[in-house]
């Protein structure tokens, strides 16, 4: 599922992309919001999709070679392992991946250049070398060798990066969550998992997903409140002159203080000030996080939010300060 990190971040952009445009169109703004998330989605499974593709450029070249016209006796007795990997074999017999992939239409057929180039890392790969060469063949030793060709080969490959970027805009900030979503994947199956076995579902549950709705058109129909909030606090800057971005993560995180009560304060600041390192400017996690802690302050004096349950972890200790 995708984390409730991505989802902050995707309801940001979609922020900032409706402070650009001309119209004030709410309702195409959210469908924006989760056709990016949907995309993330479909990232997930192309990712699993490149794995096969990678399985069958291999098995490919086994067919190339045992077709030469005068084919030596390795052309006609092949290692197979890598194409037999059972890990692999689980994934393509996965019936909610291939009605996902089928139904989104992915392929990798326009960027099989992609493949190929992979193909040529793995059999030069180290790692690889020595799993197609080991006398031991265990379920295990399958699922490992692909943790970390997705890991090692896979994350961070330039090749794969400009391919993404270029297939969509959607997933310029998608990889790293991912792959953790991957990660977990994989993690799940075990020798027996059929192909009824469950991948990751879009969202975590349905609390999840309206976090992400909720959080994105509060903070748009709250732009005038949350903004009088944020220059009331900037006592040596006017509002005009701070980057947009910076008052967009400063709007999200009040929303998000105000409108969730289930979330701890803590939990929110840490988020946002880890946001703001990536996506504003090198200064701009000090500068957020000193406006942010002057802001739930004065809210927490004209008592503007409750919390309750798990929300409430740090406010006893807070108030006491």
């Amino acid at each position: 599922m995708i984390s409730r990190r991505l989802l902050r971040i995707k309801a940001l952009m979609a922020l900032y992309a409706f402070n650009r445009r001309e119209d004030e169109d709410l309702p195409k703004a959210e469908k924006e919001l989760m056709f990016s998330i949907e995309k993330t989605y479909d990232l997930y499974h192309l990712l699993i999709l490149l794995l096969l593709e990678l399985s069958d450029a291999v098995a490919g070249k086994i067919d190339q070679s045992r077709q030469k016209r005068i084919p030596s006796h390795e052309d006609l007795n092949p290692n197979t392992r890598f194409i037999s990997n059972r890990l692999l074999a689980q994934l393509r017999s996965n019936k909610q991946f291939q009605k996902y992939v089928s139904s989104r239409k992915l392929s990798w057929v326009n960027y099989m250049h992609t493949v190929r180039l992979l193909y040529n890392k793995l059999i030069a790969w180290d790692v690889y070398i020595e799993y197609m060469k080991s006398p031991e063949s265990n379920y295990q030793l399958d699922k490992k060798l692909i943790f970390r060709l997705m890991n090692e080969l896979v994350r961070d490959s330039e090749d794969i990066v400009n391919s993404l970027e270029e297939q969509s805009i959607y997933w310029n900030d998608d990889m790293e969550y991912v792959m953790i979503m991957l990660d977990k994947t994989f993690k799940k199956f075990r020798a027996d998992s059929g192909e009824d076995t469950a991948l990751m579902p879009l969202f975590k549950n349905a609390e999840d997903e309206e976090f992400v709705k909720i959080l994105f058109r509060k903070a748009i129909l709250n732009t005038k409140k949350y903004s009088e909030l944020i220059d009331h606090n900037t006592t040596n800057w006017e509002i005009e002159r701070i980057a947009l971005m910076d008052i967009l993560v400063m709007q999200m995180a009040v929303t998000e203080i105000l409108e969730f009560p289930e979330i701890p304060v803590k939990v929110t600041l840490n988020e946002y000030i880890e946001i703001a390192k990536y996506y504003c400017t090198s200064k701009s996690s000090t500068f957020v996080n000193g406006i942010l802690d002057n802001i739930v302050k004065e809210i927490r004096e004209k008592g503007m939010f409750t919390k309750y349950g798990r929300g409430l972890v740090g406010e006893s200790i807070e108030k006491e300060n």
